[in-house]
């Protein structure tokens, strides 16, 4: 049910499940973790994450669960964690396309990917109430982080569900677009950022990552921010970076360390 194809550098994976929303079982988080793996080793410069059908992703495809024997704590500590930890690492610029349903580890796919664009008809929150579960895969601390502990609850307790537009007005996405146009102006963005400097932007990704993780400070990330242009200094794309400004044409940037 994972699609992946590369071309120009760009890793396309999409989850292509249309009848099961594209819910996820333990045999489907598995075959995602191997999309990754493989687009990593082919050494793209930027990856492309999206749905086939009615949905980004509806979360966890419980058919046939036995909530008496679920073991949920190997389907996401095992699987899911590493599986997340892994897209949040992966060396390049990443993009998600995110249309439909976008909840539980579909939610938390969104939150393990660097830049998400939404369509105008997604549907983001938490309603996992009437299932007696809670959210997971990172949502809570997504949501509290960009809308506070009071609209969070509200959103779980209710079980509402955002729309598009409201998610990137409460800063949870980058920019949201009409369906239709979704994921071709993230596979566009997505190729733009493939003829980037990539080890500038994967310098940015560290910094960005390590102050959301770790909480910096101001001047602890301006320390780490020198660190990371000094790196810079030595690679190729830098050298041509300046010559190009110098010169006054465009940058042919390789992406490589």
């Amino acid at each position: 049910m994972i699609d992946l194809s590369i071309n120009d550098d760009v890793a396309h994976v999409v989850l292509n499940a249309p009848d099961k929303l594209n819910a996820l079982d333990e045999a489907a988080i598995v075959e995602l973790d191997l999309a990754y793996q493989t687009a990593e080793r082919a050494g793209v410069r930027a990856l492309v994450l999206s749905g086939e059908g009615r949905a980004f992703c509806a979360g966890r495809n419980i058919a046939g669960v036995d909530p008496r024997t679920d073991d949920v704590l190997g389907y996401l500590g095992d699987l899911v964690t590493p599986l997340l930890q892994r897209m949040s690492r992966f060396p390049a610029p990443t993009f998600a396309a995110a249309h439909g349903a976008c909840l539980g580890v579909g939610l938390g796919l969104l939150i393990a990917t660097d830049v998400v664009y939404v369509a105008d008809t997604a549907k983001i929150g938490s309603p996992f109430a009437n299932l007696g579960a809670t959210l997971d895969s990172g949502g809570h601390a997504l949501f509290v982080e960009r809308l506070g502990a009071h609209r969070t609850l509200d959103l779980i307790y209710s079980g509402r569900l955002m729309s598009g537009v409201e998610a990137v007005a409460g800063g949870l996405f980058s920019q949201v677009f009409p369906a239709a146009e979704l994921t071709d102006l993230t596979v566009q963005a997505a190729t733009r950022a493939a003829s980037g400097a990539t080890q500038a932007f994967l310098a940015s990704k560290a910094l960005v990552q390590a102050l959301r993780d770790e909480r910096l400070g101001l001047w602890q990330s301006m320390s780490d921010e020198t660190a990371a242009q000094a790196a810079l200094c030595a690679t190729g794309d830098y050298r041509e970076g300046f010559a190009a400004f110098q010169e006054k044409r465009k940058p042919s940037f390789t992406g490589r360390a």
